[in-house]
Protein backbone atom coordinates (compact mmCIF):
# COMPACT_ATOMS: atom_id res chain seq x y z
CA UNK A 1 0.00 0.00 0.00
CA UNK A 2 2.92 2.36 0.56
CA UNK A 3 3.80 2.16 -3.13
CA UNK A 4 0.21 3.05 -4.04
CA UNK A 5 0.29 6.04 -1.69
CA UNK A 6 3.59 7.22 -3.20
CA UNK A 7 2.14 6.86 -6.70
CA UNK A 8 -0.99 8.80 -5.70
CA UNK A 9 1.18 11.51 -4.14
CA UNK A 10 3.23 11.72 -7.34
CA UNK A 11 0.07 11.97 -9.47
CA UNK A 12 -1.27 14.72 -7.20
CA UNK A 13 1.94 16.71 -7.69
CA UNK A 14 1.72 16.20 -11.45
CA UNK A 15 -1.88 17.50 -11.34
CA UNK A 16 -0.77 20.55 -9.34
CA UNK A 17 2.00 21.22 -11.87
CA UNK A 18 -0.45 20.85 -14.76
CA UNK A 19 -2.84 23.28 -13.07
CA UNK A 20 -0.01 25.78 -12.63
CA UNK A 21 1.06 25.49 -16.26
CA UNK A 22 -2.55 25.80 -17.39
CA UNK A 23 -3.05 28.94 -15.27
CA UNK A 24 0.17 30.54 -16.56
CA UNK A 25 -0.76 29.76 -20.18
CA UNK A 26 -4.27 31.18 -19.88
CA UNK A 27 -3.22 34.26 -17.87
CA UNK A 28 -0.28 34.91 -20.18
CA UNK A 29 -2.50 34.64 -23.22
CA UNK A 30 -5.03 37.09 -21.73
CA UNK A 31 -2.29 39.62 -20.94
CA UNK A 32 -0.78 39.27 -24.41
CA UNK A 33 -4.16 39.61 -26.16
CA UNK A 34 -5.39 42.65 -24.26
CA UNK A 35 -2.08 44.32 -23.58
CA UNK A 36 -0.10 43.68 -26.77
CA UNK A 37 -2.72 42.55 -29.31
CA UNK A 38 -0.95 39.20 -29.81
CA UNK A 39 -1.13 35.81 -28.13
CA UNK A 40 0.27 32.34 -27.69
CA UNK A 41 -1.17 30.26 -30.50
CA UNK A 42 -1.25 26.90 -28.75
CA UNK A 43 -2.26 28.23 -25.31
CA UNK A 44 -6.02 27.70 -25.53
CA UNK A 45 -5.74 24.21 -26.99
CA UNK A 46 -3.14 22.98 -24.50
CA UNK A 47 -5.08 24.49 -21.58
CA UNK A 48 -8.24 22.71 -22.72
CA UNK A 49 -6.40 19.38 -22.97
CA UNK A 50 -4.80 19.86 -19.55
CA UNK A 51 -8.19 20.70 -18.06
CA UNK A 52 -9.58 17.40 -19.39
CA UNK A 53 -6.73 15.44 -17.85
CA UNK A 54 -6.97 17.37 -14.56
CA UNK A 55 -10.69 16.71 -14.25
CA UNK A 56 -10.63 13.03 -15.14
CA UNK A 57 -7.51 11.99 -13.24
CA UNK A 58 -8.59 14.18 -10.32
CA UNK A 59 -11.94 12.34 -10.27
CA UNK A 60 -10.04 9.06 -10.00
CA UNK A 61 -8.02 10.36 -7.04
CA UNK A 62 -11.19 11.61 -5.34
CA UNK A 63 -12.88 8.23 -5.88
CA UNK A 64 -9.95 6.46 -4.24
CA UNK A 65 -10.44 8.72 -1.21
CA UNK A 66 -14.25 8.25 -1.26
CA UNK A 67 -14.74 11.98 -1.69
CA UNK A 68 -17.52 12.01 -4.29
CA UNK A 69 -20.99 13.15 -3.30
CA UNK A 70 -23.28 10.51 -1.92
CA UNK A 71 -26.47 9.97 0.05
CA UNK A 72 -24.62 9.26 3.29
CA UNK A 73 -27.24 10.93 5.48
CA UNK A 74 -29.95 8.60 4.16
CA UNK A 75 -27.83 5.43 4.18
CA UNK A 76 -26.53 6.30 7.67
CA UNK A 77 -30.05 5.82 9.05
CA UNK A 78 -30.15 2.20 7.91
CA UNK A 79 -28.82 -0.71 9.89
CA UNK A 80 -25.60 -2.48 8.95
CA UNK A 81 -27.38 -4.93 6.64
CA UNK A 82 -29.14 -2.10 4.79
CA UNK A 83 -25.85 -0.20 4.51
CA UNK A 84 -24.16 -3.29 3.05
CA UNK A 85 -26.96 -3.70 0.51
CA UNK A 86 -26.83 -0.01 -0.46
CA UNK A 87 -23.04 -0.11 -0.75
CA UNK A 88 -23.24 -3.23 -2.92
CA UNK A 89 -25.88 -1.71 -5.21
CA UNK A 90 -24.11 1.64 -5.52
CA UNK A 91 -20.69 0.12 -6.21
CA UNK A 92 -22.09 -2.49 -8.61
CA UNK A 93 -24.05 0.03 -10.66
CA UNK A 94 -21.11 2.42 -10.71
CA UNK A 95 -18.84 -0.43 -11.84
CA UNK A 96 -21.22 -1.21 -14.71
CA UNK A 97 -21.09 2.47 -15.74
CA UNK A 98 -17.28 2.40 -15.59
CA UNK A 99 -17.16 -0.73 -17.74
CA UNK A 100 -19.38 0.99 -20.32
CA UNK A 101 -17.08 4.02 -20.17
CA UNK A 102 -14.03 1.80 -20.69
CA UNK A 103 -15.61 0.22 -23.75
CA UNK A 104 -16.64 3.55 -25.29
CA UNK A 105 -13.45 5.38 -24.35
CA UNK A 106 -11.29 2.66 -25.89
CA UNK A 107 -13.24 2.80 -29.16
CA UNK A 108 -13.09 6.61 -29.18
CA UNK A 109 -9.36 6.58 -28.45
CA UNK A 110 -8.68 4.24 -31.37
CA UNK A 111 -10.72 6.42 -33.73
CA UNK A 112 -9.08 9.55 -32.33
CA UNK A 113 -5.55 8.38 -33.13
CA UNK A 114 -6.16 9.28 -36.77
CA UNK A 115 -7.51 12.72 -35.89
CA UNK A 116 -5.03 15.44 -34.86
CA UNK A 117 -5.53 18.65 -32.90
CA UNK A 118 -5.55 21.64 -35.28
CA UNK A 119 -2.83 23.72 -33.59
CA UNK A 120 -0.54 21.33 -31.71
CA UNK A 121 -0.98 18.32 -33.99
CA UNK A 122 -1.34 15.98 -31.00
CA UNK A 123 -3.38 12.87 -31.86
CA UNK A 124 -6.78 13.27 -30.24
CA UNK A 125 -6.63 9.63 -29.11
CA UNK A 126 -3.87 10.58 -26.68
CA UNK A 127 -5.99 13.38 -25.28
CA UNK A 128 -9.05 11.13 -25.04
CA UNK A 129 -7.06 8.40 -23.28
CA UNK A 130 -7.57 10.35 -20.03
CA UNK A 131 -11.12 9.00 -19.90
CA UNK A 132 -9.88 5.46 -20.48
CA UNK A 133 -7.24 5.74 -17.74
CA UNK A 134 -9.71 7.32 -15.32
CA UNK A 135 -12.48 4.78 -15.93
CA UNK A 136 -10.09 1.80 -15.67
CA UNK A 137 -8.75 3.18 -12.40
CA UNK A 138 -12.25 3.77 -11.05
CA UNK A 139 -13.31 0.26 -12.08
CA UNK A 140 -10.32 -1.16 -10.19
CA UNK A 141 -11.16 0.87 -7.09
CA UNK A 142 -14.78 -0.27 -7.25
CA UNK A 143 -13.88 -3.92 -7.91
CA UNK A 144 -11.52 -3.91 -4.92
CA UNK A 145 -14.24 -2.37 -2.74
CA UNK A 146 -16.79 -4.94 -3.90
CA UNK A 147 -14.34 -7.76 -3.23
CA UNK A 148 -13.78 -6.46 0.29
CA UNK A 149 -17.53 -6.07 0.83
CA UNK A 150 -18.44 -9.54 -0.43
CA UNK A 151 -15.57 -11.29 1.35
CA UNK A 152 -16.51 -9.68 4.67
CA UNK A 153 -13.28 -7.69 4.94
CA UNK A 154 -15.06 -4.32 4.90
CA UNK A 155 -15.72 -3.07 8.42
CA UNK A 156 -19.07 -1.55 9.36
CA UNK A 157 -17.56 1.93 9.76
CA UNK A 158 -16.37 1.84 6.12
CA UNK A 159 -19.82 1.11 4.65
CA UNK A 160 -20.89 4.74 4.52
CA UNK A 161 -18.01 6.87 3.23
CA UNK A 162 -18.00 10.26 4.90
CA UNK A 163 -16.03 13.01 3.23
CA UNK A 164 -17.13 15.75 5.61
CA UNK A 165 -17.92 19.33 4.74
CA UNK A 166 -15.97 22.53 4.76
CA UNK A 167 -17.33 23.67 8.10
CA UNK A 168 -16.54 20.45 9.99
Amino acid sequence: MKMLEKMVSYVEWVLVAMFGIMAVLVFGNVVLRYGFNSGIVFSEEVARFMFMWLTLIGALIVMKDHGHLGMSSVVDMLGERGQRICRFLADSLTLVCCLLLIHGAYKQMIVGMDDHAPVTGIPMGIIQSALLISSVGMALVLAYGLWRLLSGRMKADELVPFSGSVGE
